[in-house]
């Protein structure tokens, strides 16, 4: 076939990327990752890791991260800061168009993550980095001995709140529900924890302040309508993700939500183009599940890509 600038291009160095250009090395592909912002991705701001095998004592999202780029740069991968705006798959030459140029390869990995999602309601916008935040590792100590809110119910939403903890005076967690979907050793810390007060089934409906920031925050019970204010010096918003794949336009196929759709082998409806991690259809989005979506991805285009060259 037609020569390309890389074998494989991997968009995204979070876990998934990073793992996957690890293995795409190891099996002597010319590999290139692009990022857009900090190499690692969301796992940067995540505090505390301790789910993730060989590191019994845990270890800060940062450093997990930053031990697999030293790995994947020690194989040679390359890696690279730039946005990619647009890509043109369906040939069998790959072409990903990029701020400064377009480069080309025969196949490619999308491991864009997702992001955190926003709620919708008053107030969120205008307080958004004045108050509102969806990161604790970041934000928290702007926040000493003060009064927060944090919404949500899953694992991050409760152990940033936990983490929220060591630099304020007070945590309402605001919960749609009457019970946590985060895993029980969460629930418990949470629970034990006197500086955090549950909100049960009730809802964030608008932020409110001035611009000094957010003075309080209206939250109302879904079960009986009730609405009423919480005096709150800013708000922690953690409910849920959204995917990272605006660049992909239609270029691959995804679900209703904006995930990209694989099969077991991680590919995409488009021969040549896998993806990994949390920016697929996937049921749990961890680093483990990342690690292992990727592996199979890299090994799966380093088939496809033989499989090319022998004809």
């Amino acid at each position: 076939m037609k020569n390309t600038d890389y074998d494989l291009v991997i968009v995204g160095s979070g876990p998934a990327g990073l793992t996957a250009s690890i293995y795409a090395a190891r099996a002597r592909l010319n590999t290139l990752v692009l990022e857009k912002s900090a190499t690692g991705g969301q796992i940067l701001v995540t505090d505390w890791i301790e789910n993730y095998p060989g590191f019994p004592e845990g270890l800060s999202g940062a450093d997990l991260v930053m031990k697999m780029a030293e790995q994947a740069k020690g194989f040679g991968v390359e890696i690279e800061t730039n946005q990619v705006l647009a890509m043109q798959v369906s040939d069998t030459v790959k072409k990903i168009v990029l701020n400064d140029r377009t480069v080309t390869c025969k196949a490619v990995i999308i491991a864009t993550g997702a992001s955190p999602m926003k709620l919708g309601v008053p107030g969120e916008e205008e307080f958004y980095g004045k108050g509102i935040s969806t990161c604790a590792t970041c934000d928290a100590p702007f926040f000493r001995n003060s009064v927060v809110a944090a919404v949500g119910g899953g694992d991050t939403a409760v152990q940033e709140s936990i983490f929220l903890t060591r630099f304020v005076e007070k945590v309402y967690l605001i919960h749609r529900r009457n019970e946590l979907r985060a895993t029980r050793i969460l629930q418990e810390r949470a629970f034990e924890n006197s500086k955090i007060e549950m909100v049960w089934d009730s809802v964030l409906t608008a932020v409110n302040g001035s611009n000094a920031g957010v003075e309080n925050i209206a939250v109302k019970n879904v079960k009986t309508g009730e609405t009423r204010e919480l005096a709150v010096d800013g708000c922690f918003i953690w409910v849920g993700t959204t995917p990272n794949t605006s660049f992909l336009e239609d270029d691959v196929k995804v679900n209703r939500g904006g995930f990209v759709v694989v099969n077991a082998k991680m590919e995409t409806s488009v021969p040549g183009v896998f993806a990994a991690g949390d920016v697929r259809d996937t049921p749990l989005r961890q680093v483990a599940t990342a690690v292992g979506d990727a592996a199979i991805a890299a090994a799966e285009a380093a088939n496809y890509i033989e499989t090319l060259e022998s004809l």
